[in-house]
């Protein structure tokens, strides 16, 4: 596991994430933890590192 840290889209507050490193892509949303509204997370992992990160809000 690896915790990212970045930028919510909606309320701009910066908050992190834990992401699985064993999973080479992952997709899905989460609740933003300061503002509760939805965020879309796409990861890239490769070799157990974080290779690339997508973070998008959902209107």
């Amino acid at each position: 596991m690896h915790e990212q840290f970045f930028t919510c889209p909606h309320c701009w507050e910066e908050i992190s994430m834990l992401i699985d490193t064993s999973v080479s892509f992952q997709k899905y949303v989460e609740d933003c933890e300061v503002c509760c509204n939805p965020i879309e997370i796409t990861a890239t992992c490769e070799n157990g590192e974080l290779i690339g990160l997508n973070v998008s809000k959902i209107d």
